[in-house]
């Protein structure tokens, strides 16, 4: 499917000079990435993408919220139950809730197993349930694995008064892996 939407992301201000590198979950792994793999984890509404930085609940850190125009494709919903049968999608697939354990253990977990199926069948995301604490099931994200700053997989940084020292860079399409 298309998307084009306005999303939201909240991250560690440490990364607020390359809001949408996706350098932090390249390096760390996340729930729907591998280390290695770069990915730019993002939510439909302000307050998800704020629940989403801080997913156990602990106590609430600095945080850099940025918002972004997206127009990609394909990507996968999450939320589609055909397609999720048609590609074998559980939800246990996608809840994971021990991704973290397994993924330092060494193994990888089923929802980076699903990543990997999705990216090798030329998706470029997904928009999935937010499983952060608090969440309800109409907490949504759009995670992102490919992107630049044209279209099939087009993500745009609003900071129309260039608060963000990567803006100009941005909007000259150096921004995230092709």
């Amino acid at each position: 499917m298309r998307l084009r939407a306005l999303v939201y992301r909240a991250h560690n201000p440490q990364w607020s000079w390359t809001p949408i590198s996706g350098e932090g979950a390249r390096r760390h792994g996340g729930r729907f990435n591998r280390r290695g793999v770069p990915a730019l984890y993002t939510s439909f509404a302000p307050l998800v993408a704020i629940r989403e930085a801080q997913p156990l609940g602990r106590p609430m850190q600095p945080l850099t919220l940025c918002a972004y125009e997206v127009d990609a494709e394909p990507v996968f919903d999450a939320r589609d139950q055909e397609r999720r049968r048609a590609l074998g999608v559980t939800e246990s697939d996608l809840a994971c809730p021990r991704w973290e354990a397994e993924m330092l253990a060494g193994a990888i977990p089923a929802s980076q197993a699903l990543a990997d199926r999705l990216i090798a069948a030329g998706h470029v995301g997904m928009r999935v349930q937010s499983y952060a604490a608090g969440a309800s099931a109409d907490d949504l994200n759009l995670v992102l694995w490919s992107w630049s700053a044209d279209r099939p997989a087009r993500v745009v940084l609003i900071d129309d008064q260039g608060r963000l020292s990567e803006t100009s860079e941005v909007r000259r399409g150096n921004s995230g892996p092709r």
